[in-house]
């Protein structure tokens, strides 16, 4: 038979002696709920604090050191940022100002080389004629079933690659300096890589990743092709 006793503790939950012996038991309830801890407010007499109250501030400062290492690294992230963005705007106005398709690759490599510390720079174009070929030293790009097969993700998906490359895609990009190279970007130029390939080599392995992020490699892209255009039209 259901008393009033009983209807009184479900509905009130259970007793401060349940809680009180419920962690008595468990004496790492707190250790497995530290945010539990960090929302606790406790009345203390003067003198030492009792343990609970000193495991709080322990806490606390726990999840100020990593609110301070998250701040930092979003400060550090940030001047990162307005750096690149710097290096990015002073190689833009190079490159408008260059005479010539030579003058052009070279501005590009050269700021790649100094400013943005690449170790290596492949340039592949559609449509380049031999002459340009033997003046510029870049070689002409054709895209068939071969090569989007090699650079799915730039030729069919339209998108930057970062990180390891094959080793057939780094000879096919780098040729004789393809052994030194760990990590690279391979850029599209164009729609799915219709005027080329922009590829940029490092020496470091982590240089280039999968998941670092591509909108300045996608902006430098677009830079290039309408460079390159403009160039074909004088």
């Amino acid at each position: 038979m259901t008393t009033q006793a009983t209807i009184e503790t479900r509905v009130d939950g259970p007793t401060a002696e349940q809680i009180a012996a419920y962690l008595d038991k468990h004496p790492e309830f707190f250790e497995e709920h530290p945010d539990l801890l960090a929302g606790l407010r406790l009345s203390h007499t003067s003198g030492k604090a009792v343990s609970l109250i000193e495991r709080q501030v322990q806490v606390l400062r726990e999840q100020n050191e990593t609110l301070k290492s998250r701040l930092m690294e979003l400060v550090n992230v940030a001047r990162d940022n307005d750096r690149l963005s710097s290096r990015m705007h002073q190689m833009t106005v190079d490159l408008l100002q260059a005479g010539s398709l030579v003058e052009l690759l070279d501005t590009l490599e050269d700021h790649l080389r100094n400013e943005f510390k690449a170790d290596a720079i492949a340039v592949r174009l559609t449509a380049l004629g031999k002459t340009l070929q033997h003046e510029t030293g870049v070689e002409a790009l054709l895209i068939d079933a071969g090569t989007k097969a090699l650079f799915p993700a730039s030729l069919c998906d339209g998108k930057p690659q970062c990180g390891r490359l094959k080793q057939e895609q780094l000879d096919f990009l780098f040729g004789s300096q393809a052994q030194d190279i760990e990590s690279a970007a391979v850029i599209p130029l164009g729609d799915h890589g219709r005027d080329g390939l922009l590829a940029i080599g490092s020496r470091e392995v982590n240089r280039f990743n999968p998941c670092m992020g591509t909108l300045f490699l996608s902006h430098l892209g677009e830079l290039l092709v309408v460079l390159l255009r403009n160039q074909a039209t004088d």
